[in-house]
């Protein structure tokens, strides 16, 4: 497993009965989990003063409790980059902070390339991958469905310095951009997915991630570039095991590409155990291996 062990302005403090305690710069929040099955005692004494935390409901969804008042967004860093956070619907905060390790895999790609490096970032959310990929020299495109998450990223971008940086901001269903690319004839050395396990595209569509995956990786082999870099596959998704990844990148790229596939879980360090909580799977499929 990976564990995102740079991080200054995050920090996984302890986990217990359902629950996470965290830091986000000056900011503690509480948030559920439901992988974090045991029952620990909670030591730390911002569990019971914590800012903000999220109460799932019976019924579905939840709500923020307030113990004092948080800012309506605020900054955290990690490196150079810096993103806007804010308390938002089901528990999120606009920021992933297990993909640090993710970030940091294709900023040293893309720098050891030694040549100009066009990505495509599908499934964007609020651009952390993305200004990971312009602060390290490439052109990006980054496409979401969601209007308000490519303005978040666009704000991010902004926050981090690199609004100067070439890329391209787009509102759009991820498979149909991706059709439109090869119709165009446009090409990416890098691809980096996130997708979700459920969601709706901006005209409505449906996206169910084990049904659609396979026909979204087939759809982007001919808008790859003759010699591309890497493809990065991120799921939150029980359903998608690494090494259901692992294969699935392996039968799409060896055989035309070449190069090195691998697939493991990503993870916090946890403050009061010293134990990794897992938080993601990903396989990374790479035309000169690291590992």
């Amino acid at each position: 497993m990976r564990a995102a062990e740079n991080w200054k302005d995050y920090e996984l403090i302890d986990t217990s009965c359902g629950e996470r305690l965290e830091r986000w710069g000056t900011v503690t929040l509480i948030r559920p989990d439901p992988q974090i099955i045991w029952e620990t005692e909670k030591r730390d004494p911002r569990w019971k003063n914590a800012d903000a935390r999220y109460v799932r409901s019976r019924s579905g969804g939840g709500h923020w409790e307030m113990n004092r008042p948080v800012p309506e967004s605020w900054a955290i860093r990690y490196g150079k980059l810096t993103f806007r956070l804010k308390t938002m619907g089901f528990k999120h905060t606009g920021l992933f902070p297990e993909q640090a390790v993710n970030w940091d895999l294709t900023a040293r790609l893309i720098q050891k390339a030694g040549r100009p490096v066009k990505v495509l970032n599908l499934f964007g959310y609020t651009g952390a991958a993305t200004l990971a990929c312009m602060a390290a020299g490439a052109h990006v495109t980054h496409v979401d469905a969601s209007r308000g998450m490519v303005s978040w990223a666009r704000e991010n971008a902004a926050a981090s310095g690199l609004s100067d940086r070439p890329v391209r901001w787009l509102v759009d269903d991820c498979l149909k951009f991706v059709q439109r690319e090869q119709r165009r004839g446009n090409r990416y050395d890098g691809i980096i997915m996130d997708p979700p396990s459920y969601g709706r595209g901006p005209g409505g569509e449906v996206w169910k991630l084990e049904e659609q995956l396979h026909t979204l990786l087939h759809a982007i082999l001919p808008i790859l570039s003759d010699d591309p870099l890497f493809f990065l596959l991120n799921s939150y998704s029980a359903g998608l095991s690494p090494s259901v990844m692992q294969y699935m990148l392996s039968v799409q790229m060896k055989d035309r590409f070449g190069g090195t596939v691998w697939a493991d879980e990503i993870g916090l360090p946890v403050t009061s155990t010293g134990l990794v909580l897992p938080c993601g799977s990903t396989a990374v499929w790479q035309k000169h291996s690291e590992k």
